[in-house]
C-alpha cells in the first residue's frame, strides 16, 4: 500500500506543477482588472484634490507660489500612478495567449503515461508486495534468543497438537512415542517417561521403547547411570542387543567419560546395524571424532592394539549338517555371547553376524560390552555361546543352533574354535 500512495503522491505533485502557471496568469488576469479600478480611482482623487486645492486658492488661504505648487505636484503623483499602471499593463499583455489546453493536455498525458507503467510493471497486488519484499530482504537476521523463543513456541503449539490428537486416540502408540521424543528436547523428561510408558502399554515391552526410557532417565538424573538406569539397559539388550536407543546412549556416556574405544563399540553396533530412522550420518561424525581423540586415522576402526582389557578371538563354524539345513532357508542371524559362569543370562559381550558370513573369526572384548558395568573386565573366567536364533531375536531360545566353550579365561590369548552343531532343547 504504501508504494501506492508514494506513486499517486508523485502524479499529484506533477499536475500541481504543470499548473501552477495557469493559476498565476489567471491571477494576473485579476490583478489587471484590479489595477484598472485604482487608475478610475486615481483619477476621480486627482480631480478631488484639484477642486480643493483651487477653493483654498480662491479663498486666499494660499498664495500663487503654493497653489502653483501644489498643482504641480498633484500632476506628479497622477502621472506617476499611470506610468505604474502601464507597466503592469504591459506585464499582464506578455502573458497573455496562456491556453487552459496545454495544463488539461499535460494533465492527460501523466495520468495516461502512469496507467500504462502500472500495467506494464504489475497489478496493484504486485506493488503492494514489493516493499514487504524488500522489508524482507532489508531485515537484519534474527538473534539467537529471538530464534529460540520460535523454536519454542512452534515446539508447545506441536505438544499441544499431539496432545489433543491423544485425547481422541489415546491408543496412537507412534503419537505418543513423538511425544516423549519431543517432550526429551524440550527437556521435560518425566512428561517424556510417561508418554513412553504409555507406548508401551500399547506394544509391550520392546527394546527401542526400553532404550528410550533409559535415555530419558538418564538425562534426568543429570547424565548418571544408576541402578534403575541400568536395569532398563540390560533389559533393552537381552531384548535387541543393537537396539539404538540403548547403544547410543552407552556411547555417548562412555564419550563423556573419555573412554572413546567403548564409545566407538556401541556406535559402530548401531551403524553396521543400519537400522531405519537411524541417522547413520551422525553417528560416523561422532566414531570420527573419537578416532581424532585416540589419534587415529579416521579412516579406521580400533585396532586390537588400542582396546584396553581382556580379548577373545572365537572362531566360529557351521557343521555340514546345519550348514545343509540353513542352506534351505533364509540367511539367518548368529550371536555370539560371553556370558558369566556365575548363572547370570546377562551376556558381559555379544556380537551380531549372519550365517553367509561362517566361518569367521571375530574378537570379544570390553568393546561390545552391554553396559560400562558389566563387562570381561569385571570377570575371570565367560562362557561363550555361538547361537544360529531360528526367529531372529536375542537370547537362546528353543529350536536354535548353537555351539558352546565352557570356563574359557579372559585373559586367554589362543583362539577359541566354535562349531555350531547341535539344536537347543
Amino acid at each position: 500500500m504504501e508504494i501506492v500512495l508514494i506513486i499517486l503522491g508523485f502524479i499529484a505533485l506533477l499536475l500541481f506543477v504543470v499548473w501552477l502557471p495557469f493559476f498565476k496568469n489567471t491571477q494576473k488576469g485579476i490583478d489587471s482588472n484590479n489595477q484598472n479600478v485604482r487608475d478610475e480611482t486615481n483619477v476621480e482623487l486627482y480631480k478631488e484634490h484639484k477642486v480643493e486645492i483651487e477653493k483654498d486658492y480662491s479663498d486666499g488661504a494660499i498664495d500663487e507660489e503654493n497653489y502653483q505648487y501644489l498643482l504641480a505636484e498633484l500632476d506628479n503623483s497622477l502621472l506617476q500612478d499611470i506610468a505604474a499602471a502601464e507597466k503592469n499593463t504591459d506585464a499582464v499583455q506578455s502573458s497573455k495567449g496562456f491556453s487552459v489546453l496545454w495544463p488539461i493536455g499535460m494533465s492527460l498525458f501523466i495520468v495516461a503515461f502512469s496507467v500504462v507503467i502500472y500495467i506494464k510493471q504489475g497489478t496493484l497486488e504486485t506493488l503492494m508486495a514489493t516493499p514487504i519484499a524488500s522489508d524482507t530482504n532489508q531485515q537484519t537476521p534474527q538473534s539467537v534468543e529471538q530464534e529460540r523463543e520460535q523454536q519454542q513456541a512452534q515446539m508447545l503449539a506441536y505438544i499441544k497438537n499431539l496432545q489433543q490428537h491423544l485425547e481422541e486416540n489415546p491408543d496412537d502408540s507412534e503419537a505418543w512415542y513423538n511425544l516423549g521424543q519431543t517432550f526429551v528436547g524440550a527437556g521435560e523428561f518425566d512428561f517424556a517417561i510417561t508418554a513412553f510408558k504409555q507406548v508401551m502399554r500399547v506394544e509391550g515391552e520392546h527394546a527401542d521403547i526400553l532404550g528410550a526410557i533409559a535415555q530419558a532417565t538418564y538425562y534426568r538424573n543429570n547424565q548418571e547411570i544408576d541402578e534403575q538406569v541400568q536395569n532398563l539397559i540390560d533389559k533393552a539388550l537381552a531384548l535387541d542387543i543393537n537396539d539404538p536407543s540403548t547403544n547410543i546412549l552407552l556411547g555417548m556416556h562412555n564419550f563423556i567419560g573419555q573412554k572413546y574405544v567403548e564409545a566407538i563399540g556401541y556406535w559402530q553396533r548401531v551403524i553396521d546395524a543400519n537400522k531405519p530412522g537411524v541417522n547413520i550420518a551422525a553417528l560416523k561424525e561422532a566414531v570420527t571424532e573419537a578416532q581424532r581423540r585416540l589419534g587415529m586415522p579416521s579412516t579406521e576402526k580400533p585396532s586390537s592394539s588400542a582396546i584396553e582389557g581382556p580379548q577373545l578371538t572365537v572362531n566360529v563354524t557351521l557343521s555340514d549338517e546345519i550348514a545343509a539345513k540353513l542352506a534351505q532357508s533364509e540367511d539367518k542371524v548368529v550371536f555370539v555371547y560371553a556370558i558369566p559362569t556365575n548363572g547370570q543370562r546377562m551376556p558381559l559381550a555379544a556380537l551380531k553376524i549372519m550365517a553367509s558370513d561362517l566361518p569367521k573369526t571375530v574378537t570379544l572384548s570390553d568393546a561390545n560390552a552391554m553396559s560400562p558395568q558389566s563387562n570381561l573386565s569385571s570377570v575371570s573366567e565367560v562362557n561363550i555361546f555361538a547361537i544360529v536364533s531360528k526367529l531372529g531375536g536375542v537370547g537362546i531360545k528353543s529350536g536354535d543352533y548353537k555351539a558352546e566353550a565352557q570356563h574359557i579365561s579372559v585373559e586367554n590369548t589362543d583362539t577359541i574354535n566354535l562349531v555350531i552343531d547341535s539344536i537347543v532343547e
